[in-house]
């Protein structure tokens, strides 16, 4: 057995089909994981997220630090309450997880890592903090809660504590508030509006119970799966890991060049790679014949191989078949995918599929 969530009684009462991910006990659906991808992209639903680790890092030279560790640059962080997405990498330029950071003053951060990562992210991070007058805390202590949909925070915003509710009101996308022992973000995973919610872990079930209250339908991993898919939004050890940067990963947009001095963990091998050209392309794919797109199947072009998928599905959104695939450049717009050893035919596309419950791709 796994380890247990503050909310796995929330779960268990529900009768969710409980799965071991990353070390710990997750509900992969509550009854119907295609209803509970049309509750966030249509009305408002909640996924339990309490297993991906956050960590506090504080202190004077926290900024300084997180500035050498992270490939894109807190210093974009102008004031307390702003998030910021990005990788951390290994020396060769490989991706060791992707990571959000919240600014909370000038010299305390919050970091929020993958479940499946979260040991050897620690790992990471203490040994390379030398020389740092910084303090690295992981919270064992805390909840998490994502409430996503184009109604969710209208049905979240009365059980959100009184002195923190207007801020949580007035965020922007990719702001963060903070008030006794809560933080409310403005930030997701699925491609819809909403709050991810950290609190106390104590004070998560009642949440859980008041957000059904209100409407919001509890989801488990599958749905959270389809919809960051249609989102255009990577999975750790699937679309990157620590042999695949970002270059090829279509996630070059986190990497902060400027200023040309900052010597972040991986810039002298992106700066190889850049340089010497030649890399491959990430890309969205849309089936156009039948069949699933799925991991690992081979992307062909006049018949010859020139890919990899790398993340693939039904979209319930398009009621299509979709993926990520990593493909060598100079491919066009039409390409085949290897399905049972038949070539279906396939579009190439730019994600995101889906975002804010409208197509972004012409079907």
């Amino acid at each position: 057995m796994g380890r247990k969530t503050p909310l796995f009684a929330e779960h268990q009462a529900l009768g969710a089909r409980m799965v071991p991910f990353a070390g710990w006990e997750m509900p992969l659906h509550f009854g119907s994981q295609l209803q509970e991808h049309h509750s966030v992209r249509r009305n408002a639903g909640m996924f339990d997220v309490s297993h991906m680790q956050i960590v506090d890092v504080d202190g004077r030279g926290a900024r300084r630090f997180l500035r050498h560790l992270i490939a894109n640059d807190v210093a974009k962080l102008a004031r307390p309450g702003k998030a910021l997405y990005g990788c951390m990498l290994n020396d060769r330029g490989g991706v060791i997880d992707d990571l959000i950071v919240y600014s909370r003053t000038l010299d305390r951060y919050r970091i929020v890592v993958n479940a499946g990562t979260a040991q050897g992210d620690l790992a990471w991070i203490r040994d390379h903090s030398s020389g740092f007058d910084i303090g690295i805390r992981p919270r064992q202590d805390l909840a998490m809660i994502a409430v996503q949909g184009p109604n969710a925070r209208s049905k979240t915003v009365d059980l959100i504590p009184g002195a923190l509710r207007g801020e949580a009101i007035a965020l922007g996308a990719f702001y963060a508030a903070e008030r006794g022992g809560w933080l409310i973000a403005r930030t997701g995973y699925t491609g819809e509006d909403g709050f991810e919610i950290i609190c106390p872990a104590g004070e998560a079930p009642a949440l859980w119970r008041g957000l059904r209250s209100a409407g919001v339908t509890p989801c488990g991993l599958g749905a959270r799966d389809t919809l960051r898919l249609e989102a255009g939004m990577n999975l750790y050890g699937q679309d990157m890991d620590e042999d695949v940067g970002p270059l090829e990963s279509g996630l070059g947009w986190t990497i902060a060049w400027e200023p040309s001095d900052r010597d972040f963990i991986g810039r002298h091998a992106l700066q190889v790679r850049r340089t010497q050209g030649g890399l491959r392309r990430f890309v969205g794919l849309l089936l156009m014949g039948r069949g699933v797109l799925r991991r690992r199947q081979q992307v062909l072009s006049d018949g010859k191989p020139v890919g990899e998928i790398t993340s693939g599905g039904f979209a319930p959104s398009l009621q299509r078949s979709i993926a990520f695939a990593r493909i060598a450049p100079g491919i066009g717009d039409e390409c085949e995918v290897l399905i049972r050893a038949k070539a279906v035919p396939a579009r190439v596309v730019t994600p995101p599929f889906v975002r804010n419950g409208e197509s972004c791709i012409p079907l």
